[in-house]
């Protein structure tokens, strides 16, 4: 896989909720729920791109983090991890390029949605999706979600630890 350790590529794996922090217009983080997909080298989130604020804030500051930290949306892991790095949307093609980029990731993850796309012709503006691709560059890791201790810091091939 990527260089994120072993236990962070297995939350990405399971988590069915990540907590993606993006940097508002006025310097403030704010932060957003959304499906993680894991690749093995790049992280990818999905938005509708009707009203998307969190697009517009990626596009002017692309510097974002996701976190993991809800044991229910990762199937009892008690893990906690932080990965933070650069963000760039892709949506050239908002009916076609998220099919091709995260489908097959997403129905891992999540076979349910195979019966919402059933009901695309229903839904056709959810369908309007843009892909967040996260390249990811520090990953900060706690076993067992033991938040009092210092977390495991590990940073990309070719990063400075900040």
């Amino acid at each position: 896989m990527g260089w994120l350790p072993e236990p962070i590529e297995q939350l990405l794996e399971v988590a069915l909720v990540g907590e993606l922090t993006v940097i508002g217009r006025d310097g403030r983080p704010i932060t957003h729920p959304l499906i993680p997909l894991y690749d093995g080298d790049k992280i990818y989130l999905h938005s509708s791109t009707l009203f998307s604020k969190k697009l517009e804030h990626i596009k002017r500051d692309a510097r974002v983090s996701l976190a993991l930290t809800d044991p229910v949306a990762m199937k009892g892991n008690t893990d906690r991890a932080t990965i933070q790095g650069t963000a760039r949307v892709i949506e050239d093609d908002p009916h076609s390029d998220w099919e091709r980029l995260i489908l097959d990731l997403w129905r891992q993850k999540e076979p349910a949605i195979n019966d919402f796309l059933k009901a695309r012709v229903a839904l056709p503006l959810f369908f309007e999706r843009a892909v967040i691709e996260i390249t990811p560059e520090r990953a900060l890791y706690w076993a067992d979600g033991k938040t009092d201790r210092a977390p495991v810091e590990t940073v990309a091939p070719g990063q400075e630890a900040a």
